[in-house]
């Protein structure tokens, strides 16, 4: 069975065919499926933009999609950036961060949460759907040089370095993209 992960963010698919590695014949990013396609994310839930994602992806390709739509959820932000963490400040991840370091910066309460909405779509349209959560807080400046996105700047619960300072095997044993694929992957059997 072929898998086409409907993303074009190297690091997502990375971590995806880590975590999937041994479940489908073949997995596939869509530049390496040869597909030129750009999903307009105008949903207003992390799971509204997967479903899209991957329902365009499948009705294209005439295989199984795997989409997912992932953020950061800030409890004294009232849960934004959310849907629009990828362009929280219209510029690149570190503007991202410097953003959310000023916004914080006279916040005591530093609680946040990622969120990853996945969505398994058969060229047929039936759909598998999951979410999965990572907890923790926001750092006072960034630590660590792996991940991507908010990594830098976010402690799990019960550890004490960030995202961006754990091992490849660390961050998929607990992420939020990692809790939803292992969901996802107890609804397909």
């Amino acid at each position: 069975m072929k898998l086409i992960i409907a993303s074009n963010n190297k690091h997502k698919i990375y971590e995806i065919k880590k975590i999937l590695g041994g479940k489908f014949d073949e997995i596939l990013s869509l530049k390496e499926a040869g597909i030129d396609h750009e999903t307009v994310e105008d949903g207003t839930t992390f799971m509204e933009n997967a479903i899209k994602k991957a329902k365009e992806i499948a009705e294209l390709s005439g295989s199984f999609a795997l989409a997912d739509d992932s953020g950061i959820c800030v409890d004294a932000l009232g849960g934004a950036p959310g849907i629009y963490s990828a362009r929280f400040s219209g510029g690149t991840d570190e503007d991202n961060n410097n953003l959310l370091l000023e916004k914080l910066k006279d916040e005591p309460n530093k609680r946040a949460h990622y969120t990853c909405a996945m969505a398994l779509v058969s060229p047929t349209g039936e759909q598998v759907l999951a979410e999965g959560y990572m907890y923790g807080t926001i750092t006072h400046q960034r630590r660590g040089e792996r991940g991507f996105g908010y990594d830098p700047l976010f402690v799990p619960d019960g550890e004490t370095r960030t995202v961006a300072e754990l091992t490849d095997e660390e961050k998929n044993a607990i992420s939020h993209r990692a809790n939803a694929l292992s969901l996802l992957l107890e609804k397909l059997g």
